[in-house]
C-alpha cells in the first residue's frame, strides 16, 4: 500500500498548533514572537482557502482537486 499523503488542511492545522505551543512557552524574544504570529496569520488564512475550497467543491458535487492542483472551471 501506498503511503497517505499528507492532508494540506491537516498540515495547516499541525503546524499552527505547534506554533501556538511555542508561543505559550514564552521563551521566545519579542522579534521572533511577533515574526511567528505573522505566520500564524498566514497558516490561518491559508486553512480558511482550503476550507473555501472543500465547501465549494462539496457544494457542486464535484470531487476536490488534489492539494497543489486547480479546479476546472465548468
Amino acid at each position: 500500500m501506498a503511503p497517505r499523503m499528507p492532508d494540506r488542511l491537516e498540515d495547516l492545522v499541525d503546524r499552527l498548533h505547534r506554533a501556538a505551543l511555542t508561543l505559550r512557552d514564552g521563551e521566545l524574544a519579542h522579534d521572533r514572537a511577533a515574526a511567528l504570529v505573522d505566520e500564524c496569520a498566514r497558516l490561518a488564512a491559508e486553512a480558511g482557502a482550503e476550507l473555501d475550497r472543500r465547501a465549494r467543491a462539496a457544494d457542486t458535487g464535484a470531487p476536490a482537486p488534489a492539494p497543489g492542483q486547480l479546479a476546472l472551471g465548468g
